[in-house]
């Protein structure tokens, strides 16, 4: 036996969680109606490895300085440089372009699948997390983005968030890009400065317009005190920055060689084309019916580097309580966009693409909220009690456990060495609807007590003393042993009836 010194510490590794079975089950029920959603859109499944090689995924996480920061990655024997997927995009990127001439184009696709992050983990920031994506592969028109916004409202609904308490909202990289190009952001050496600028615009729906001049700006000190830093944008570049992507006359007094420069610049470049598809996709939403449901929005960014032309998010809108108790707005539960260049990169041709990621676990957590993923009408298995351990004793519960389990009943029998009292503890802890109890006595008479977990805690709250318990047993029944089946099934109709019954008051 290990001393206390050689212990091993049970530890769990900063930003990672374990997921306890109630997580499990609401993940898998929410995943279905996903699911359900996406294949009526005509997607199929695809399952993609949970390594690629570090090249293959390519450097497209925002803030990250070298080739493998932000990324889990090891050597290989061979010295090939290997990373754990990063979001589930880049590694669609690769199977396409791997798959390019077997696969039917466009190509439409959805996968779910863990992602990792090597980043500082935080409160609601996890290195681990599970993401359920759609991607259409080889369509050029917008109408593909269109259709990636109308679906994430179709999986909202499906869900059970009705209207009004969720919106997609798109907005376009070409406009933000060009007229960042227009103001003298373009180029590589000024990615860092964008980056910065894209942050602010990504507050505007919180901070508003004159917020977000301030973080263009020399910064911005909140409420609290705290001072953001700003992008060190001239007062002229903000003021025309905010005026191009909020549609707003541009009011700075007086004729400005730089801004007539800065229209041309805008008038040739992608932000009058990225307007353009903007419009497109208004009409589409609207002609589909799903007006008010997607919404045009200039504060959607998006933050990794490979998104090309419109950008969307789905947004949740209505109000939670944090653990401080403080009301709150949900937020953003997925997004996406459109990434023309990623596959590109494999084939050195243009391959248009687009796709939506939806962050399960922070969905999971919104419909929680809602009482949407309620998991209390999963039953644990019906636990047959070990009274006797010798063999014949054995052979014949573990005939009972057979006998439920080919009626489509789940069932075990004890396999601890303990007796009776921590046996039914046990079985309280499994969530089991009833126990089977089968001593010698029973076994002589051919007979089974059935004792119901559900209905016995119910009666016993309202016996006031220890000898009326034992007296009446409650919610305990003789049955002949041939007859388990049928008496275990009577038993989980009635609890099943009174749950149904318990959600209708409800």
């Amino acid at each position: 036996m290990a001393t206390k010194a050689d212990r091993v510490k049970a530890r769990l590794p900063r930003g990672f969680v374990d997921r306890v079975p109630d997580d499990l089950r609401a993940a898998e029920k929410m995943m279905a109606e996903i699911r359900k959603v996406y294949e009526l859109y005509g997607f199929e499944p695809v399952e993609t490895p949970l390594i690629e090689y570090t090249d293959a995924l390519g450097k497209f996480l925002p803030d990250q300085d070298r080739p493998n920061e932000g990324v889990f990655s090891f050597q290989d024997d061979d010295e090939q440089w290997l990373s754990l997927r990063y979001d589930l995009t880049a590694p669609l990127a690769r199977y396409v372009a791997e798959n390019f001439e077997s696969i039917p184009k466009p190509y439409r696709s959805y996968r779910a699948g863990w992602v990792f992050r090597n980043e500082k983990p935080g409160p609601g920031r996890f290195r681990q997390f599970m993401q359920f994506d759609a991607d259409t592969v080889g369509a050029p028109s917008v109408s593909a983005d269109a259709e990636m916004c109308m679906m994430m409202a179709d999986v909202m609904e499906a869900l059970g968030i009705k209207r009004g308490d969720y919106v997609i909202r798109v907005y376009n990289r070409k406009v933000l890009d060009g007229v960042l190009d227009a103001i003298g952001l373009g180029g590589d050496e000024n990615a860092g400065k964008r980056l910065v600028v894209l942050r602010a615009i990504d507050k505007l729906d919180k901070f508003g317009p004159d917020g977000v001049r301030e973080l263009l700006g020399k910064g911005r000190l909140d409420e609290s005190g705290d001072y953001t830093k700003g992008a060190g944008l001239s007062d002229l570049q903000s003021s025309y920055l905010l005026s191009v992507i909020l549609k707003q006359p541009f009011l700075d007094s007086g004729p400005n060689p730089e801004v007539d420069r800065w229209n041309q610049t805008l008038d040739s470049n992608a932000a009058a084309q990225g307007f353009a598809e903007l419009d497109d996709i208004h009409a589409l939403v609207l002609a589909a019916g799903y007006e008010g449901r997607v919404k045009i929005d200039p504060s959607v960014v998006r933050g990794l580097e490979y998104y090309t032309g419109p950008v969307f998010e789905a947004e949740l809108t209505f109000d939670v309580t944090n653990e401080k108790g403080e009301k709150v707005v949900f937020g953003s539960v997925g997004g996406g966009g459109r990434y023309d260049g990623l596959v590109s990169r494999f084939r050195g041709e243009p391959v248009p693409a687009t796709g939506f990621s939806i962050g399960v676990s922070r969905l999971m957590t919104a419909l929680k909220n809602l009482g949407k993923l309620d998991t209390s009408d999963n039953i644990g298995p019906v636990v047959v009690l070990v009274m006797d351990r010798d063999t014949a004793s054995l052979g014949r519960y573990q005939k009972m456990v057979s006998d439920l389990r080919q009626a489509g009943i789940r069932a075990e029998m004890y396999l601890g060495g303990s007796g009776m009292k921590p046996q039914m503890k046990y079985a309280d802890r499994r969530g089991a609807p009833c126990v089977i109890i089968q001593g010698s006595q029973e076994r002589d008479n051919g007979e089974v007590q059935i004792k119901d977990l559900i209905e016995g805690a119910r009666l016993s709250a309202e016996i006031e003393d220890n000898v009326t318990w034992r007296e009446g047993r409650p919610a305990q029944i003789t049955a002949k042993e041939s007859d388990l089946v049928t008496e275990v099934r009577k038993i989980l109709e009635a609890q099943a009836e009174d749950r149904a019954n318990a959600a209708k008051a409800v």
